[in-house]
């Protein structure tokens, strides 16, 4: 019993004086790190030139229109991450180029009204919003909260302008008129100007229970004069629809989001299931933008569904690496093929640029994906190579594939 004592005793000892494995095998790290990424989702500012205003075109709804809410502690001034970001990029002003090769970016999805000057396809691609499409009559009845009274009248003025640049000077007469001159117009000059998805933050404006009316009830909203959710759900099948004939994906917001007011529950990804299910939409790639989360892990079985994908931007800006693995972990031993790496890069505060956030977003991305990976080499689950093809697939060739990227 003495001898047995020993041993146990020296074993323990052993485990306390080994040290702890690393979160991240280091040759995988290694391998991760020199990978190129695909940004799949952003939201870069275009540099203007003295005396030019300044650029407004990197969000629909731009989210410093809302009241103040708390703060989040990753990205607050204070924050280390924050501290580091500034000291990476020092005092320099990069062009948006040259911020994607030192944050090890090929290529960034660029979620903006417009595109322009300074932000050069391929290094950018272009995925313009069409919420703004949804409410094209009285919006009043609509607007419960501050923040819908802040985003309603900025979709409004969108769609003026959509209007404007589809060369009609004012509401058509009819439905059908409405789809087809402005809506489907609109669409096709964006698919030609470059675009190759459009993004709904819809979730800001209402839930995510889109029904599947028909044409005569979305004509007596018409008729009425309100944009009812009879007419929206019927203009955004249309829409649907249109980004499948154009092989354009369709992107959401899904899960939490900013404002006081954000109805979290609304934005719950399984409400879309009904839209994935539709037989006319099989054409139609969707893609979860920010994972869904807090729906995250029942997000996982919706990717089983054959045009659903689903991406993390966002995740690692406001959730810590070891958090963020969890969700990648399940998602990429379900359907690793259907896995997209982003970073949400924004000018969520005056103290910072997109670039600082993008810079967080993409070191701590590729850290929760190490963190996951990792996880998996060690469980058995994987082998070291299939790791390395796994990082790529997530940080890169899955996009490519949807895209169809050169």
């Amino acid at each position: 019993m003495k001898r047995v004592l020993t041993v146990l005793s020296a074993c323990l000892m052993a485990a306390c004086n080994r040290a702890p494995e690393p979160a991240v095998d280091p040759q995988l790290a290694a391998e991760i790190a020199k990978i190129k990424a695909i940004d799949h989702h952003a939201h870069p500012i275009r540099p203007t030139a003295p005396g030019e205003a300044p650029d407004t075109d990197y969000d629909a709804l731009p989210v410093e229109n809302l009241e103040a809410s708390a703060p989040l502690a990753r990205l607050r001034p204070d924050s280390p991450e924050v501290i580091e970001a500034h000291r990476f990029f020092g005092n320099k002003k990069l062009d948006p180029s040259t911020t994607l090769d030192r944050l090890g970016i090929e290529t960034m999805f660029a979620n903006r009204v417009t595109m322009g000057p300074g932000l050069p396809s391929p290094r950018f691609l272009w995925v313009p919003f069409a919420d703004a499409f949804m409410y094209p009559l009285s919006n009043a009845g609509l607007i419960h909260n501050s923040d819908q009274k802040a985003f309603f009248p900025l979709e409004e003025r969108l769609l003026e302008r959509y209007y404007a640049d589809s060369g009609v000077a004012s509401r058509p007469a009819t439905l059908d008129d409405y789809l087809t001159k402005v809506v489907r117009t609109t669409l096709e000059r964006q698919k030609q100007g470059g675009a190759v998805a459009i993004k709904f933050e819809m979730c800001y404006l209402r839930p995510f229970d889109i029904g599947n009316p028909s044409r005569a009830q979305a004509e007596q909203d018409w008729r009425l004069g309100a944009s009812g959710k009879d007419l929206q759900d019927y203009i955004f099948h249309f829409m649907a629809t249109e980004a499948g004939r154009l092989n354009l994906a369709v992107h959401f917001h899904t899960g939490a989001g900013a404002g006081s007011y954000f109805n979290v529950a609304g934005a719950n990804p399984m409400l879309l299931e009904p839209l994935f299910d539709d037989p006319a939409l099989r054409k139609t790639n969707f893609v979860l933008v920010h994972g869904g989360w807090p729906f995250a892990k029942e997000a996982t079985a919706l990717l089983a569904k054959p045009n659903v994908y689903i991406d993390f931007s966002a995740q690692t800006l406001t959730r810590y690496p070891r958090d963020v693995a969890s969700d990648l972990r399940a998602w990429i031993e379900f359907v690793p093929e259907k896995v997209f790496f982003g970073t949400d890069a924004y000018a969520y505060s005056a103290e910072s640029g997109w670039e600082e956030p993008a810079y967080i977003a993409a070191t701590a991305g590729r850290e929760a994906l190490g963190i996951a990976l990792t996880g998996m080499l060690r469980d058995g689950e994987i082998t070291r190579e299939r790791a390395g093809v796994l990082a790529r697939l997530v940080l890169r060739d899955n996009v490519r594939k949807l895209y169809g990227l050169k």
